[in-house]
């Protein structure tokens, strides 16, 4: 269901109400028989963990209102959403920062937010996720953001995309074999289809009790978004993947440095060590001086107590 809340008359068209959806909808949504093939190529996991890095709440309204109005410092983008206590955005922005939605403008800590282009990639999500809900979903005038932050509050929960495959890869499909399918427990299998039941996305075939369960119109039509998500998340993967220019110019310097004999065991650790990038250090190791016998000598710990 939508916020109760009011939205503010400055919204601008990004944000604004989008169209109602379309009425003399039935109450009870319909069972679909077709599979999709976008549906049965989906790694589930996979678009599970990308949805939960962008479906906590104000994290499409603080996306959209930093592409519409440029860098903001939390108080300013507070003032575009009066209804989002500051302090919730203050957390929402550090979370969406460390998960490399947004940047800094500047190099100080309080230099104003901006989208990163990994968030300002979300636009195509966001726009298959609205024209999903707009279509399928009957939640009368509401904002763009709103739409959008609903049909991800309905998609984002754990196991909810691979029950969603296996109804729509496989049709009508009773309890017992979706739990099998999904490898759930039958409690928790119970409850997560009890929640798309309730979300109008998965529907019973029949009015009886063990009659098998089916995807209704709109978790059928679930394909562009589940494809529009697969896609921003490899995005994310390839940026992830390659390292940053620093970063390879650091290890391609690290790797030329001339070692003396004391830095054999150094060395030795460095290679072993796969954890600890070399761009974590200011500049690459120097060899050493090799320390006088004598000192070593006078220096070394007694064993005795």
């Amino acid at each position: 269901m939508a916020l109760a809340h009011p939205y503010p008359n400055h919204l601008a068209s990004p944000l604004a109400p989008a169209d109602p959806s379309p009425k003399g909808r039935p109450p009870m949504p319909t069972p679909t028989q077709p599979s999709d093939a976008s549906l049965s190529s989906l790694d589930a996991q996979h678009v599970e963990d990308t949805l939960s890095r962008i479906a906590p709440k104000w994290t499409t309204w603080s996306t959209q209102t930093l592409a519409h109005h440029g860098p903001l410092r939390t108080r300013e983008l507070a003032a575009h959403l009066p209804f989002v206590h500051e302090t919730a955005l203050s957390r929402r922005l550090g979370q969406m920062h460390a998960d490399g939605l947004v940047t800094r403008a500047g190099d100080s800590q309080r230099s104003p937010y901006q989208l990163s282009a990994l968030g300002a990639a979300l636009s195509p999500v966001h726009r298959a996720l609205s024209d999903w809900s707009q279509h399928h979903l009957s939640l009368g005038t509401v904002a763009d953001a709103e739409r959008v932050e609903d049909a991800l509050r309905r998609l984002h929960l754990r196991h909810s995309t691979a029950v969603i495959q296996v109804l729509g890869t496989g049709g009508p499909t009773r309890f017992v074999h979706i739990a099998e399918e999904v490898g759930l427990y039958p409690s928790l299998a119970r409850h997560r289809i009890n929640r798309l039941q309730l979300d109008g996305l998965v529907t019973r075939v029949g009015p009886r009790h063990g009659d098998p369960y089916a995807l209704t119109d709109a978790g059928q039509a679930l394909g562009p978004v589940y494809t529009a998500v697969e896609r921003w998340s490899n995005l994310t993967t390839e940026r992830l993947s390659t390292p940053p220019a620093s970063a390879r110019s650091a290890a391609q310097s690290h790797s030329r440095v001339p070692l003396g004999a004391g830095d054999v065991r150094t060395a030795a650790a460095l290679r072993r060590s796969t954890v600890v990038p070399s761009a974590v250090f200011s500049h690459p190791p120097q060899p050493q001086p090799r320390v006088p016998a004598a000192v070593i000598h006078q220096s070394a710990p007694s064993r005795g107590r």
